[in-house]
């Protein structure tokens, strides 16, 4: 807080404070000259005003307040908030820090978070009889905690991801537990729904989690992998634009091929000569990502062209616009958000969800 609006504060709660105590000292003090029968001489409609001292009840409430305001100030930062930071402390990351609304909202969340963790190892995990995960959160939360923010370290990171694929059995276990899928159902639709809808089968734009096609692979630890560090290709490789490289001649001609190769769902009258050219620079330009036979790299999330699963849309001016100017998809990551064991819910529901479950 600038020193402006500390002073700002403090001028004019103490301010308020001196004015109602002394209003209230002035009242007690200052007495009117009275008639003989103890009347202020006023009189209204027949009634005459007495001057009567001000019920004790009150005073003590008026008083109590004006106590309670001088605790406030020195028990929280309501004085130059800078440079008073209070007697009250809350306990943050297992150390005592002064009050603040921040620290608080922290502090219960730590504490909350306590809460649920001891009952996820002690009741959700071992009723699943997954009770083994706990040494390998343990070590991955210890992993974790060596992190630097903002600081990329590729051996650490990948101790990171190692320990994370070695739950995916557990998760798998928690993916059979009914208790376990009703916690991760919750958290679902307080995180993910937004984007993938409360019934998993998402929109444009967001994948469907409830069938077997999947951009970063559906198995377990890739699942894992996926909500824990998120998928972000707009800093990665993505779609790139390929007008500027294949021209808009280009453009139509590969989204012609990629239409007659995914079965052309929509029925559309196709060019030959434009899927012939379009193969072409298929071959030359695309086939790097998608691979030769178009069905997509799990490596680098790009998606299978030869079914009829899209993300942005299977139409053809939908195809041509993903071509012309690319597609950037993000996934947040999660586990800094919900903690570990919450993304192994979370990824054990997802997992029940997709169709190769079944499989």
């Amino acid at each position: 807080m600038s020193f402006f609006w500390g002073s700002w504060i403090t001028i004019l709660s103490l301010g308020c404070w001196l004015f109602i105590f002394g209003v209230l000292v002035w009242t007690l003090k200052s007495k009117p000259a009275l008639e003989e029968d103890g009347t202020t001489g006023h009189e209204y409609d027949g009634i005459r005003e007495y001057d009567k001292p001000l019920p004790k009840w009150w005073l003590v409430i008026f008083f109590g307040t004006l106590i309670w305001g001088l605790g406030y100030f020195v028990l929280f930062p309501a004085i130059m908030p800078n440079a008073w930071k209070g007697v009250t402390t809350v306990e943050v990351d297992g150390q005592p820090v002064y009050w603040t609304s921040a620290n608080e909202l922290n502090s219960q969340l730590q504490a909350n978070n306590k809460v649920f963790i001891e009952n996820f190892e002690q009741n959700i995990l071992a009723n699943a009889g997954a009770s083994e995960a706990t040494a390998i959160l343990a070590k991955l939360n210890d992993l974790q905690a060596q992190q630097k923010p903002g600081e990329e370290n590729a051996d650490l990171q990948k101790q990171i991801n190692d320990q994370i694929t070695l739950l995916a059995p557990y998760v798998e276990k928690l993916a059979a537990d009914p208790e376990a899928q009703k916690i991760g159902n919750r958290l679902f639709l307080q995180n993910c729904a937004l984007c993938h809808g409360s019934n998993a089968e998402g929109a444009a734009g967001y994948p469907n989690l409830t069938d077997n096609d999947w951009l970063h692979g559906g198995n377990t630890d890739q699942i894992l992998l996926t909500i824990h560090n998120g998928r972000n290709l707009a800093e990665t490789a993505g779609m790139p634009n390929q007008q500027k490289v294949i021209g808009e001649a280009g453009v139509k001609a590969v989204a012609e091929y990629v239409l007659s190769i995914s079965g052309n769902q929509n029925g559309y009258e196709l060019d030959a000569a434009k899927v012939t050219q379009g193969k072409a620079i298929f071959e030359t330009t695309c086939a790097v990502c998608h691979g030769p036979d178009a069905k997509g790299q799990i490596a680098v999330g790009s998606p299978n062209l030869t079914d009829d699963t899209w993300l942005f849309g299977g139409d053809r001016d939908t195809i041509q616009t993903s071509i012309r100017y690319g597609r950037r998809g993000v996934m947040p990551e999660w586990h800094s958000k919900l903690g570990n064991e919450r993304v192994m819910l979370l990824a054990a529901y997802v997992r029940s969800l997709s169709q190769d479950q079944a499989q």
